[in-house]
């Protein structure tokens, strides 16, 4: 009876990280993101490195630092968040949404932040609305210089499911549109709103993005 109960607990256990395979939870990783202008030429990559993933209460972390480069190969700055699975539900830490060149400056400052995951459903449909997301982080400089970050996703929903291709590969994902707003206030609030369009695979992440600025696709997962 001891051996079978053992073996019960075994499979539940396995179901729960079941649906924690996204690529931002497999341990020592190297994801890179292309970033193409408007006419689709390449003008940077964003590299994802993934580490200390760990399984914990049905919950799997992961450590995940990021840097993005110019077309050149010059590094414009980086920077670092947690991203956690759990009975199959993404939670993206959204400090991983900041842009590295706007922080850079402060990247050896004090910085106090809230954090805040956005969250992917395990199981989506088409019309489906999913929850907002913000986040609000102060940073100050070896100056004494404060400043706000804030972000805020509004008017997420799921408008199809579509036939994806980067050149990392092609998955059925669903087409999700929401709303973006970010505030950095240095005494003088400079708000940047955007539209939003991404593909999301369920059990694997986010293949694909767009915005009137461009587009971020998946090129490799090494």
């Amino acid at each position: 009876m001891r051996g079978l109960i053992f073996i019960l607990l075994l499979v539940i256990s396995s179901g729960v990280y079941a649906q924690c395979n996204y690529y931002y939870l497999q341990n020592n990783k190297t994801v890179t993101m292309a970033m193409l202008d408007r006419k689709g030429n390449q003008d940077g990559k964003y590299v994802y490195k993934v580490s200390g993933v760990t399984k914990a209460g049905g919950t799997t972390s992961a450590k995940v630092k990021s840097e993005v480069f110019d077309k050149k190969g010059k590094s414009l700055g980086g920077g670092a968040g947690t991203m956690q699975c759990k009975n199959g539900q993404l939670m993206i830490d959204m400090k991983m949404m900041m842009n590295p060149q706007q922080t850079q400056q402060f990247k050896n400052t004090d910085v106090d932040g809230k954090g805040m995951f956005m969250e992917y459903p395990a199981s989506l449909s088409v019309g489906q609305e999913l929850n907002d997301a913000n986040f609000n982080m102060d940073m100050k400089s070896e100056s004494g210089m404060v400043v706000n970050m804030s972000i805020d996703i509004t008017n997420r929903k799921v408008e199809a499911k579509e036939k994806i291709t980067t050149p990392a590969g092609s998955w059925d994902a669903y087409k999700i549109t929401y709303d973006s707003k970010m505030i950095m206030n240095m005494g003088i609030a400079i708000p940047m709103k955007m539209q939003m369009t991404e593909w999301f695979v369920p059990d694997f992440g986010v293949v694909k993005s767009t915005s009137k600025w461009g587009t971020q696709e998946l090129i490799s997962i090494e």
